[in-house]
Protein backbone atom coordinates (compact mmCIF):
# COMPACT_ATOMS: atom_id res chain seq x y z
CA UNK A 1 0.00 0.00 0.00
CA UNK A 2 1.15 2.97 -0.77
CA UNK A 3 1.47 6.34 0.90
CA UNK A 4 -0.60 8.50 -1.41
CA UNK A 5 -3.16 5.71 -0.97
CA UNK A 6 -3.64 6.31 2.52
CA UNK A 7 -3.62 9.81 2.29
CA UNK A 8 -6.65 9.79 0.07
CA UNK A 9 -8.38 7.67 2.47
CA UNK A 10 -8.10 9.43 5.44
CA UNK A 11 -8.45 12.78 4.06
CA UNK A 12 -12.30 10.85 2.76
CA UNK A 13 -12.97 9.86 5.88
CA UNK A 14 -12.12 13.24 7.92
CA UNK A 15 -14.53 15.35 5.34
CA UNK A 16 -17.42 12.32 6.16
CA UNK A 17 -16.78 12.76 9.87
CA UNK A 18 -16.66 16.84 9.27
CA UNK A 19 -19.61 16.94 7.40
CA UNK A 20 -21.59 14.49 10.00
CA UNK A 21 -20.80 16.88 12.60
CA UNK A 22 -21.92 19.74 10.77
CA UNK A 23 -25.18 18.67 9.75
CA UNK A 24 -25.89 17.13 13.13
CA UNK A 25 -24.97 20.69 14.88
CA UNK A 26 -27.07 22.39 11.83
CA UNK A 27 -30.16 20.05 13.11
CA UNK A 28 -30.00 20.01 16.67
CA UNK A 29 -30.01 23.73 16.14
CA UNK A 30 -32.44 24.28 13.81
CA UNK A 31 -35.75 24.81 16.08
CA UNK A 32 -34.83 26.87 18.57
CA UNK A 33 -36.87 29.54 17.32
CA UNK A 34 -40.46 29.24 16.75
CA UNK A 35 -41.62 29.56 13.04
CA UNK A 36 -44.41 32.36 12.65
CA UNK A 37 -46.53 29.40 10.91
CA UNK A 38 -46.88 27.26 13.92
CA UNK A 39 -49.36 27.95 16.03
CA UNK A 40 -47.65 28.58 20.06
CA UNK A 41 -48.35 26.87 22.67
CA UNK A 42 -50.19 29.82 24.56
CA UNK A 43 -52.81 30.30 21.85
CA UNK A 44 -53.59 26.61 22.04
CA UNK A 45 -53.99 26.24 25.69
CA UNK A 46 -57.46 28.30 26.40
CA UNK A 47 -58.72 25.98 23.94
CA UNK A 48 -58.00 22.57 25.60
CA UNK A 49 -58.52 24.19 28.99
CA UNK A 50 -62.05 25.56 27.79
CA UNK A 51 -62.62 21.86 26.84
CA UNK A 52 -61.77 20.45 29.64
CA UNK A 53 -63.44 22.72 32.02
CA UNK A 54 -66.58 21.51 30.40
CA UNK A 55 -66.61 17.37 30.83
CA UNK A 56 -65.74 18.19 34.51
CA UNK A 57 -68.80 20.67 35.51
CA UNK A 58 -70.99 17.92 33.76
CA UNK A 59 -69.37 15.42 36.01
CA UNK A 60 -69.89 17.64 39.24
CA UNK A 61 -73.71 17.76 38.21
CA UNK A 62 -74.44 14.06 37.63
CA UNK A 63 -78.80 14.17 36.34
CA UNK A 64 -79.42 11.50 38.80
CA UNK A 65 -79.08 10.83 42.65
CA UNK A 66 -80.15 7.54 43.69
CA UNK A 67 -79.21 8.64 46.95
CA UNK A 68 -78.00 11.39 49.70
CA UNK A 69 -76.28 10.43 53.19
CA UNK A 70 -75.50 13.39 55.27
CA UNK A 71 -72.43 13.45 57.77
CA UNK A 72 -70.41 15.29 60.20
CA UNK A 73 -69.87 18.80 59.42
CA UNK A 74 -71.44 19.59 56.75
CA UNK A 75 -70.43 16.51 54.23
CA UNK A 76 -72.45 14.84 51.94
CA UNK A 77 -72.47 11.93 49.93
CA UNK A 78 -74.02 11.67 46.52
CA UNK A 79 -74.90 8.22 44.91
CA UNK A 80 -75.27 8.69 41.56
CA UNK A 81 -75.19 5.18 40.29
CA UNK A 82 -75.14 1.58 41.70
CA UNK A 83 -74.58 -0.92 38.73
CA UNK A 84 -73.77 -4.66 38.75
CA UNK A 85 -71.21 -6.17 36.34
CA UNK A 86 -70.71 -9.27 34.71
CA UNK A 87 -67.87 -10.09 37.06
CA UNK A 88 -70.26 -10.28 40.08
CA UNK A 89 -69.55 -6.95 41.45
CA UNK A 90 -71.69 -3.62 41.74
CA UNK A 91 -69.92 -0.53 41.39
CA UNK A 92 -71.32 2.54 43.77
CA UNK A 93 -70.08 5.96 42.09
CA UNK A 94 -71.08 9.75 43.62
CA UNK A 95 -69.16 12.65 45.09
CA UNK A 96 -68.35 13.51 48.51
CA UNK A 97 -69.04 17.36 49.01
CA UNK A 98 -68.47 19.78 51.66
CA UNK A 99 -71.50 22.02 51.88
CA UNK A 100 -70.48 24.01 55.33
CA UNK A 101 -68.18 27.60 54.86
CA UNK A 102 -64.66 25.56 56.13
CA UNK A 103 -62.63 23.00 55.63
CA UNK A 104 -64.28 19.58 56.45
CA UNK A 105 -61.70 16.66 57.46
CA UNK A 106 -62.64 12.92 56.37
CA UNK A 107 -63.47 11.14 59.37
CA UNK A 108 -61.02 8.52 60.01
CA UNK A 109 -64.34 6.10 60.98
CA UNK A 110 -65.19 6.25 57.26
CA UNK A 111 -62.44 3.72 56.38
CA UNK A 112 -64.24 1.17 59.25
CA UNK A 113 -61.80 -0.46 61.98
CA UNK A 114 -60.09 -3.26 60.02
CA UNK A 115 -56.47 -2.98 60.30
CA UNK A 116 -55.30 -4.06 56.63
CA UNK A 117 -57.85 -1.12 55.29
CA UNK A 118 -56.29 1.31 57.68
CA UNK A 119 -53.44 1.07 56.88
CA UNK A 120 -53.88 2.30 53.57
CA UNK A 121 -54.50 5.43 54.58
CA UNK A 122 -58.36 7.28 54.93
CA UNK A 123 -60.79 5.87 52.58
CA UNK A 124 -64.75 4.96 52.28
CA UNK A 125 -63.61 1.06 53.24
CA UNK A 126 -65.76 1.31 56.18
CA UNK A 127 -68.69 1.63 53.68
CA UNK A 128 -71.40 -1.89 53.83
CA UNK A 129 -74.63 -2.74 51.75
CA UNK A 130 -77.24 -4.36 53.98
CA UNK A 131 -79.58 -6.36 52.27
CA UNK A 132 -82.54 -7.16 54.89
CA UNK A 133 -84.31 -9.88 52.58
CA UNK A 134 -81.50 -12.10 52.63
CA UNK A 135 -80.09 -10.88 55.79
CA UNK A 136 -76.55 -10.44 54.92
CA UNK A 137 -74.39 -7.72 54.95
CA UNK A 138 -71.58 -6.81 52.50
CA UNK A 139 -68.20 -5.26 52.97
CA UNK A 140 -66.62 -3.19 50.43
CA UNK A 141 -63.78 -5.24 47.99
CA UNK A 142 -60.13 -5.74 49.30
CA UNK A 143 -57.38 -6.99 46.62
CA UNK A 144 -54.59 -9.04 47.96
CA UNK A 145 -53.01 -6.64 49.59
CA UNK A 146 -55.84 -5.32 51.83
CA UNK A 147 -56.43 -1.86 49.88
CA UNK A 148 -60.40 -0.94 49.83
CA UNK A 149 -61.42 -0.99 46.18
CA UNK A 150 -62.79 2.42 46.90
CA UNK A 151 -61.63 6.04 46.64
CA UNK A 152 -58.52 5.99 48.79
CA UNK A 153 -56.50 9.30 50.46
CA UNK A 154 -59.20 11.06 51.51
CA UNK A 155 -58.27 13.97 53.65
CA UNK A 156 -60.31 16.59 53.88
CA UNK A 157 -62.35 18.97 51.42
CA UNK A 158 -62.62 22.86 51.40
CA UNK A 159 -65.86 24.90 51.72
CA UNK A 160 -68.17 23.99 48.80
CA UNK A 161 -65.80 21.51 47.20
CA UNK A 162 -66.24 18.01 46.48
CA UNK A 163 -64.59 15.12 44.87
CA UNK A 164 -65.59 12.09 42.84
CA UNK A 165 -65.56 8.80 45.09
CA UNK A 166 -66.53 5.14 44.24
CA UNK A 167 -66.92 1.56 45.83
CA UNK A 168 -66.65 -1.62 45.07
CA UNK A 169 -69.56 -4.49 46.67
CA UNK A 170 -69.86 -8.15 45.92
CA UNK A 171 -73.32 -8.07 44.03
CA UNK A 172 -76.08 -9.68 46.12
CA UNK A 173 -78.62 -12.16 43.97
CA UNK A 174 -80.23 -10.55 40.83
CA UNK A 175 -83.57 -11.02 43.25
CA UNK A 176 -82.14 -8.92 45.92
CA UNK A 177 -83.57 -5.24 43.61
CA UNK A 178 -82.81 -2.88 47.07
CA UNK A 179 -80.07 -2.40 49.88
CA UNK A 180 -79.35 0.16 53.10
CA UNK A 181 -76.34 1.68 52.13
CA UNK A 182 -74.43 2.55 55.42
CA UNK A 183 -71.31 4.75 55.85
CA UNK A 184 -69.74 5.66 59.08
CA UNK A 185 -71.08 9.10 60.14
CA UNK A 186 -73.24 9.26 57.90
CA UNK A 187 -76.97 8.47 57.91
CA UNK A 188 -77.99 5.33 56.14
CA UNK A 189 -79.90 5.48 53.08
CA UNK A 190 -81.79 2.93 51.16
CA UNK A 191 -80.49 2.08 47.41
CA UNK A 192 -81.79 0.54 44.56
CA UNK A 193 -79.61 -1.53 42.38
CA UNK A 194 -79.87 -1.65 38.63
Amino acid sequence: MNARYVWKTRRGVIAVALTSVALFAAGCGAEEKPSENKPTSTSAAPRQGASATQPQQEAEEPAEVLALLRGQKGLELAINSAERDAGGFITVKGRLRNTSDSVSAIPAQTSGDETEVVKHGTSLGGATFVDSVGKKRYYVLRDTDGRPLTTIGLDSLGPGKSTAVFMQFPAPPASTTEVSFQLPTFEPATLKLS
